[in-house]
């Protein structure tokens, strides 16, 4: 009897301490905003401590069945428990949401007018994870990136060749692959394409398209050349644990 009521006490200590950790006032403003009244009062959308909204003018949409907390911003699952409080947001173009997914803390997300974002089921950025897409970022279902990486598909400044004059295209598509893994501190930048169970290794820097190296591979460098073949992290020995971590 003292074991089961200690696990209960327990179980409502860890509830009320996660629920403690969303804010609320801007989960509640961003739902009822963004969505229709039947979407937003399951409230699918939280935003946990504190968060800008630079802009929130563009489009959301989200595909499949909507549940409570489905998409987090700051979702405390990691390790590490500090936010520093400098999360922002700022959508202008449209943002599209496959199902689940999540931001860890300290986030920057960027979605420019025009342009198109789609984030995929069971996704997921960890801490201080920048993402900017002023023209096209697919990220496929179950792309689980490390702290501190980056995708951005923008030179941001004109480039031009000093023999022709010739100006480079400042943009460029990202995709990538459904299952692909990666350490911290990668930077995807424009033109980007992986292929699926991909694994990126830390401190990578990845600018074209790898899909012809075969799935299953590791890639990894400043520029990422491939490192090995038949590899994959155990995405189905590690399912129920992947759940656990987006399920509220």
């Amino acid at each position: 009897m003292i074991r089961n009521s200690y696990r209960k006490c327990r179980s409502i200590y860890h509830k009320f301490r996660f629920y403690w950790s969303v804010n609320w006032t801007k989960t509640l403003y961003f739902n009822f905003k963004k969505f229709p009244f039947e979407t937003a009062k399951k409230l699918p959308v939280f935003f946990y401590k504190r968060i800008k909204f630079s802009s929130i003018s563009g489009e959301i949409q989200i595909d499949g069945n909507i549940e409570k907390g489905m998409i987090g911003f700051g979702q405390p699952y990691e390790l590490n428990t500090v936010h520093r409080g400098i999360a922002e947001i700022n959508i202008q173009g449209k943002l599209i949401f496959k199902g689940k997914f999540q931001f860890g803390k300290d986030y920057f997300l960027f979605v420019g007018e025009n342009a198109v974002c789609e984030l995929g089921n069971m996704s997921s950025m960890a801490s201080n994870a920048k993402l900017i897409c002023l023209e096209k970022v697919v990220l496929g279902n179950y792309v689980r990136l490390g702290a501190e990486s980056q995708i951005i598909d923008t030179n941001f400044h004109d480039m031009i060749d000093t023999v022709t004059g010739e100006k480079q295209k400042k943009t460029g598509p990202i995709f990538i692959g459904d299952y692909t893994f990666s350490g911290s501190r990668i930077s995807i930048m424009k033109n980007t394409k992986t292929p699926d169970f991909c694994t990126i290794a830390t401190n990578s820097f990845c600018n074209k398209d790898y899909t012809s190296w075969g799935n299953n591979i590791l890639i990894g460098g400043v520029p990422a050349k491939l490192i090995r073949t038949n590899i994959s992290r155990d995405w189905q020995g590690e399912k129920q644990q992947l759940d656990d971590f987006l399920t509220i």
